[in-house]
Formats: structure tokens, C-alpha cells, sequence
């Protein structure tokens, strides 16, 4: 018999380098490869070629004029009506949904984490249930609800409290129930990730000293659960100011997204959409800074690094 345990030939070893003499540093670097190579590929290169896009001149031959630069596209949105309505409107929907899944994640998250055994249970699994579902299946669902003939309308009117149906879709209101519906699972669990880390006792020795429920939640919880809660008002915001089913599907709002849609396939103005795409990335960074900046001062020492 054969001995299998002998040693590699000197030249076949000698090709496989010793990653032991590396520097740490290094050894990071190169298991962090993979994941830079995939984020150069699929983000950077994509949003060179947006950028790149956005200086060429307009064509009405082709989609755009290759080969061209130009600077029309962002003159165009800094000036013409429309898109600045577009953007604002945008913008309205973030903020809007921002707050209203913050200050409602808040106190659900709160409630997952003092509540124990089955409602515990429960009250995750109504959390994680509507993510097993498809985005546009979860959203256009609002529509037979919301609808002047749909199911909130019919309790409504047979409760008395409305004399005659109300048009939530389409319209404003059923954007915003749509997009809330589809960011609160990410803010709940972002928030009762960091609520899920942190001793009771801190809240309930705030009490024994004299502070009632509401404060101690207001200067114990509040500090502590920041982290999670700038979290979740960034998923938010970003996800909303750059929403597209929801505006389209539930609402005749114009957003940033429905609209360089149509500005893509209805007009075939690849410029002026990915001038606008850049714009609104770069208003959204700024936004989300702006976030960062105001959470920060009530706590938390969120750490970008």
C-alpha cells in the first residue's frame, strides 16, 4: 500500500502562497475582495455610466447623443416647474412616511420587547409576514381596502361616521399607507434590535428614583433605542423619497421615480432622466446626513465608522 499523507512536490508548493506571512491588513483586504468586486460591478460602474449619461446632449434621433457633452439636463431640472414639483413632492412623501414609521416602529418595537412568550411570538410574526409577500402583491392589496367602494369605506358608512364614501385611492393618503406599510416591518425590527440588547433594570431604577412612565421612557428608553431608530428613519427615508409602486399603484402623485420612468420610456430622454436620478441621489445623501445630524443630538452616539 501506498502512503496518501505525503507532502506536496517542492514546485507545486512553492505556487501556493503563505498566508501566514501576510499582514493582517492584508489578510482582511483579501477576504473582502468578493464583496468589493460585487459592489464595484453592480453599484459603481452602473452609477459611472448614470453619471456619464446625464452630460450628453439630448437626441431626437436616439435616446441620447453619444459621444456628447453637455450640461442642458441639469439646467433643465434646476428650472422647469415640473421637476421641481416632482422633487418636492418626492421629498414630501419621505418625510412623511419617515415619521410616521418611526413614531409607530417606536412603540411596536417597545411592545415586542416587554411583551413575553406567545404575544411576543405573535406580534414578531405580524412583523415578518408581510416581507414573505411580494412588494406589488402587499401594495396594490390597498386598493379593495382603500377604495370608495372597498372594505374601510363600507365599515365607515355602515358605523355612521362617514355620510358618503372618500376617494383614499387614488390618491395621496393610499401612497402613503402603501409605502408606510412597506417600510414599518424594517424600522420595527431595526429599533427592537437595539431595544432587545438593553437591561430593564436601567428603566426600572429610573422609577424607584421618582421618574414616572412616561419620562422614564422619554430620558432611558428614547436615549437607547436611538441607534436603531436612525436606522430605521434612514431605510425609510431613502426607500420612500425613492418610491415607485406605491406612488404608482395607490395615487396620482408625480414622484421622482414614476417620473423618470416616463421620462425613459415615454419620452426617451435617458439625459434629463439620469440627471435627475443624480440629483435626487445626491438631495437624498443629504438628507440622510441631515437625519444623522438631528437624531444624534437626543443620543444614542450612533457611530458612521
Amino acid at each position: 500500500m501506498t502512503d496518501t499523507n505525503t507532502a506536496l512536490p517542492d514546485s507545486i508548493g512553492a505556487t501556493v502562497p503563505d498566508l501566514s506571512t501576510l499582514s493582517s491588513s492584508t489578510r482582511a483586504l483579501l477576504l473582502m475582495a468578493p464583496l468589493l468586486a460585487f459592489e464595484l460591478l453592480v453599484f459603481v460602474v452602473p452609477f459611472v455610466i448614470l453619471l456619464r449619461i446625464s452630460v450628453t446632449a439630448s437626441s431626437t434621433d436616439h435616446v441620447y447623443a453619444e459621444g456628447t457633452w453637455s450640461l442642458e439636463s441639469y439646467v433643465e431640472v434646476f428650472t422647469d416647474g415640473l421637476l421641481l414639483s416632482v422633487i418636492v413632492e418626492s421629498f414630501q412623501l419621505g418625510v412623511i412616511v419617515t415619521i410616521l414609521s418611526v413614531v409607530i416602529g417606536l412603540f411596536y418595537a417597545y411592545a415586542i420587547w416587554r411583551s413575553r412568550g406567545l404575544v411576543k411570538s405573535l406580534l414578531l410574526l405580524s412583523v415578518v409576514m408581510p416581507l414573505l409577500t411580494t412588494l406589488v402583491i402587499r401594495t396594490y392589496a390597498f386598493n379593495p381596502l382603500l377604495a370608495p367602494t372597498g372594505t374601510l369605506n363600507d365599515a365607515l358608512l355602515s358605523l355612521g361616521v362617514l355620510s358618503e364614501p372618500v376617494q383614499f385611492v387614488p390618491a395621496t393618503v393610499g401612497a402613503v399607507a402603501g409605502q408606510l406599510y412597506i417600510v414599518l416591518p424594517y424600522a420595527v425590527l431595526a429599533i427592537y434590535s437595539v431595544l432587545s440588547t438593553m437591561d430593564w433594570g436601567i428603566v426600572e431604577a429610573a422609577r424607584d428614583l421618582g421618574a414616572s412612565r412616561p419620562r422614564s421612557f422619554v430620558e432611558v428608553v428614547l436615549p437607547q433605542a436611538m441607534p436603531g431608530i436612525i436606522v430605521g428613519a434612514v431605510i425609510s427615508f431613502a426607500w420612500s423619497v425613492g418610491a415607485y409602486a406605491a406612488p404608482d399603484l395607490l395615487s396620482h402623485d408625480i414622484t421622482f421615480a414614476v417620473h423618470a420612468e416616463e421620462l425613459m420610456l415615454g419620452y426617451m430622454d435617458y439625459s434629463l432622466a439620469a440627471a435627475l436620478s443624480v440629483v435626487m441621489l445626491l438631495l437624498m445623501l443629504v438628507g440622510v446626513a441631515v437625519i444623522f445630524a438631528v437624531l444624534n443630538r437626543f443620543g444614542g452616539e450612533f457611530d458612521l465608522a
